[in-house]
């Protein structure tokens, strides 16, 4: 069986970081005082198992389970083996209630054990877990797994196998051991940024979370730039929901923002925000790249419409109304930045131009057209682009009557 306990005392050969200072520790010294990029997980991780192999302990491979704060997986997985670069596996938010999980060495650390030991030298009866039967037919003879308790009361997990002979020495169960709460404290550094930086992400999108990271969080601070803009809108979601329970609702604007987010991110755009069942989102551009911005935004609202045909097939298959959109495209200038209150700011653009291609997006219910633009769109993109004029409209809040174009 595993041992899962903590030592009652340490081999005379154990390096004493408090007493003897960290830094006349090589490895502590180096975990205190080396540089990493904020997200380098990887590298440290593989750095790190690389300067344990080398004070002897011969790992043959090493895992790192970090908890994730993540919509769509629960975990990062970090496993490095000897001879190649350490690599990242993402679990979804199901891992943790599957039965390979809840058997597993894992989940005995996220409740509470200190240290699962187990010689892995052994007949595959007398190994209590999958994972450990595993790790035996790839030569591995012992087996460690501890704690890393994050000052958040979180628990992650790291562990190492080697393959050597006898498998691990007690002192060097021990060196792990004291060694562990710097090696959490680095964790813990690279895990939170990288949750900053994922949730800024996702929330704000990848150009606004940018410069929040790098300190563009003045309110009233923004930036004038130049830009194609994409603003989609779900018709008669009204009257959908109505008639919709609330997890339904919740499923139906998932798969709709699926079907629009994807070839908008695929294309270079950056969504911003949504507003009920809209979205709007920007491709940035200059004088160089405003013919590539406009026609990555129309084939990014063409690929949309054509994603929603396929979802309202499945749907239709499941008894289940079509769904049509309305896309506006213009191009302008917008301010880019902070607005809000002293407490409540949102990142996104505001200007003349937003207001413009909202009245657009609009009239694509009165025209019947899914796709509408502007005429200074439908101008930067109409090379490689077939275009139709529907002729000039009024548009609320705008004194001249505006041409409008459609893809032909």
């Amino acid at each position: 069986m595993s041992d899962a306990k903590m030592p009652q005392s340490h081999e005379e050969t154990r390096v004493n970081i408090i007493a003897t200072g960290w830094r006349a520790d090589p490895l502590a010294n180096w975990l205190m005082t080396e540089l990493y990029r904020p997200n380098a997980e990887t590298d440290f991780f593989e750095d790190l198992c690389k300067k344990l192999d080398a004070e002897g302990m011969e790992l043959s491979r090493a895992f790192c389970g970090l908890l994730s704060l993540h919509p769509l997986y629960v975990s990062r997985n970090l496993i490095w083996r000897r001879g190649q670069e350490a690599e990242v596996i993402l679990r979804g938010h199901g891992a943790m209630t599957s039965e390979f999980y809840l058997k597993s060495p894992i989940f005995l650390i996220h409740q509470g054990a200190e240290r699962i030991r187990q010689r892995l030298d052994l007949d595959d009866d007398l190994l209590e877990f999958d994972v450990w039967r595993d790790l035996k037919q790839e030569g591995a003879t012992d087996y460690v797994a501890l704690p890393m308790r994050f000052s958040t009361g979180e628990v992650n997990v790291i562990s190492f196998t080697t393959t050597r002979p006898g498998g691990f020495e007690n002192a060097e169960i021990a060196r792990l051991q004291d060694i562990m709460p710097l090696i959490t404290v680095r964790f813990e550094l690279m895990n939170a940024y990288g949750a900053t930086g994922s949730l800024l992400s996702i929330y704000l999108g990848e150009a606004a979370a940018r410069r929040v990271l790098t300190g563009t969080i003045q309110r009233a601070e923004g930036e004038a730039i130049r830009a194609a803009i994409f603003l989609c809108d779900l018709r008669g979601f009204t009257r959908l929901s109505d008639r919709l329970e609330g997890h339904q609702i919740i499923a139906t604007l998932d798969d709709y923002f699926d079907c629009m987010i994807e070839p908008v991110k695929a294309m270079g755009g950056e969504v911003l925000k949504f507003m009920g069942d809209g979205m709007l989102a920007i491709f940035p551009m200059d004088e160089r790249t405003a013919w590539l911005a406009c026609h990555s935004a129309l084939a990014a609202a063409q690929e949309g419409i054509a994603n929603l045909a396929e979802l309202n097939v499945r749907r239709g298959q499941e008894g289940k109304p079509s769904l049509k959109v309305g896309i506006g495209l213009h191009a302008g200038d917008v301010i880019f930045g902070n607005i809000g209150s002293a407490d409540r700011l949102d990142f996104t653009v505001i200007g003349r131009a937003v207001n413009e291609v909202s009245r657009v997006e609009t009239l694509t219910r009165t025209l019947d057209r899914p796709v509408l633009m502007t005429e200074s769109f439908a101008r930067l993109a109409a090379q490689g682009a077939k275009l139709e004029s529907l002729g000039f409209h009024a548009l609320p809040g705008v004194s001249q009557p505006s041409e409008i174009f459609s893809p032909a």
